[in-house]
């Protein structure tokens, strides 16, 4: 038997029902639906110390559960001492069943134990129904020990989907259980 995330399931028996009444939708094929998730990571000390991209590789590989990849400068800029080409970031894309495993543990484990935690603000939205959102520390994920890490390092996920305006797409990250404050 193969094994289905929880989350696909259910947007598979719950969330294409209950989208598709909602917006009227006359075929299965016009329901929004995730297609991927980019999980991204800027490291601005990274000019100086080399093994911080290394650090972040490694640590977000254990996050998403798919290796990382560094993210090289694209031109020199002076000001910041970058050259073309030095590593200054770290980014991983998932789609399938990763995207939905990272999806389960991000809503259920890490955005609960983040500080002072009120709901993910709405504003994220970009007009094409794809939703983006900070995280301050990586530490909230369970799969970091807090004793091996370095240094604490935000990253910026973004949720890439079908939708063809902002109001679909919230309809369907709601759907998914997404903790969004209210306005």
């Amino acid at each position: 038997m193969e094994y289905t995330p929880r989350l696909q399931k259910k947007y598979r028996d719950e969330i294409i029902p209950s989208l598709t009444e909602k917006f009227g939708y006359k075929t299965v094929m016009r329901v929004p639906k995730l297609t991927k998730i980019v999980i991204s990571q800027g490291i601005g000390d990274a000019v100086a110390d080399k093994k911080l991209v290394d650090n972040a590789v490694s640590e977000l590989t254990i996050i998403a559960g798919q290796k990382a990849v560094p993210v090289v400068s694209k031109k020199d800029i002076s000001n910041f001492k970058l050259r073309k080409g030095m590593p200054i970031g770290t980014k991983v894309t998932l789609r399938g069943n990763r995207m939905y495993e990272f999806l389960d543990r991000l809503l259920a484990i890490a955005l609960p134990r983040t500080r002072d935690f009120k709901g993910i603000s709405p504003k994220g939205f970009d007009g094409r129904g794809n939703f983006n959102m900070g995280i301050k520390e990586h530490i909230v994920f369970p799969e970091i020990d807090i004793d091996k890490v370095n240094r604490i390092m935000g990253m910026d996920i973004t949720f890439v989907t079908t939708a063809k305006t902002d109001e679909e797409g919230k309809a369907l990250l709601d759907a998914f259980g997404f903790p969004f404050t209210k306005k």
